[in-house]
């Protein structure tokens, strides 16, 4: 059933073009007060920054990359697949949702301009953490949320962030996202990397018919109420 389903996204996108891209409206996402800010142009690097590696899973990975490609300080995105069970897995075979993979990204960034607990923070804010079954459109196990700790201090920092969270009651459910240990993280297919760049209406069209963004501004809505 769900390979009909997982491929939501392009039937999806194959609609909106039939009724073309002026009919469309985008829904922007409000940030966070305290999110890192984020930038306008690629990066420029000093010869002696050594970059770190964070790796999320948030849904579909297009999405994913759009969004931590905005954050200052983040250097280079890469969608793949992880925590799964076979060697160097296709899209085909993750989508069948029978080998244990999470469509994720890889977040290589500058520490000295993001750190860590800044973009566990911004994660959050940008997935729904409350949903175990998939993220929006996308259903099933391969679209499920996760951080993908590859220390003892990254899991003790998402673990903080997720308790305090739930304990400040802005969400109406609590968070189900899994803090799991980093294995090996496996790059997607060339034409998944940049695709929000590389075919920009048919991304919009995905992600505002796949209701993301309506999405995160619900669920997230108690925390700017708040603030």
């Amino acid at each position: 059933m769900h390979r009909i389903i997982a491929m939501s996204r392009y039937h999806m996108i194959l609609f909106g073009l039939a009724i073309g891209a002026g009919l469309v409206s985008f829904a922007v996402v409000a940030s966070a007060q305290d999110e890192p800010v984020v930038q306008s142009e690629a990066p420029t690097l000093d010869a002696d920054v050594v970059l770190a590696e964070a790796i999320f899973a948030g849904g579909c990975f297009w999405c994913v990359e759009s969004d931590f490609d905005k954050v200052d300080g983040v250097v280079e995105t890469i969608s793949g697949y992880t925590g799964g069970t076979l060697l160097a897995p296709t899209y085909r075979q993750v989508s069948k949702e029978n080998t244990g993979h999470y469509e994720a990204v890889k977040v290589s960034y500058d520490p000295s301009k993001v750190t860590y607990p800044e973009l566990v923070e911004y994660f959050w804010r940008h997935v729904d953490p409350t949903d175990d079954g998939g993220q929006f459109c996308d259903r099933g196990s391969s679209y499920r949320t996760a951080i993908f700790a590859g220390t003892p201090e990254e899991r003790s920092v998402a673990e903080g962030s997720k308790a305090a969270i739930d304990a400040s009651g802005v969400l109406n459910n609590p968070i189900v996202t899994p803090i799991l240990d980093a294995v090996t993280f496996w790059p997607a297919e060339d034409y998944h990397q940049d695709y929000y760049q590389k075919n920009p209406i048919r991304y919009e069209l995905y992600r505002n018919g796949c209701g993301r963004d309506r999405t995160i501004d619900r669920v997230w809505a108690g925390e700017r109420a708040d603030g």
